[in-house]
């Protein structure tokens, strides 16, 4: 049905110049596009996750309710040491029944980021 050649997760904020310091300075992604009330970020080559403020959008912010962000990592320590190190706040480093290992943070938003290693044979 969808063929996409990318994909686009749009987060509605209230709490907009933060969310988007947080996704800038403290994730460290890269900026692709920008305006006065919308920034979209790589994820990867074909992933990204945007903000925009809910001042200047259609759409209002959910306040982070019902939302998770899961994002695979290479290296869930290093991931986790950096965040640690920008004070983002994360989690311990639990074990998920999926054969991963994963930590959570939040963005200023209330977003919930669930940021996960594989470390088995699939999920």
């Amino acid at each position: 049905m969808l063929d996409a050649a990318t994909t686009n997760l749009i987060l509605y904020c209230a709490a907009w110049e933060a969310t988007v310091r947080f996704y800038r300075d403290g994730l460290g992604l890269p900026v692709l596009m920008e305006n006065d009330w919308f920034v979209e970020f790589g994820l990867g080559p074909t992933s990204r996750i945007s903000v925009a403020d809910e001042r200047r959008a259609s759409i209002k912010s959910c306040g982070g309710a019902g939302v998770t962000v899961a994002i695979e990592v290479p290296d869930l320590q290093a991931a986790w040491d950096e965040a640690q190190a920008k004070d983002l706040r994360p989690t311990a480093i639990t074990a998920h029944p999926w054969d991963a290992r994963v930590f959570h943070l939040s963005d200023p938003e209330g977003h919930r980021l669930e940021v996960w290693q594989r470390t088995g044979g699939g999920l």
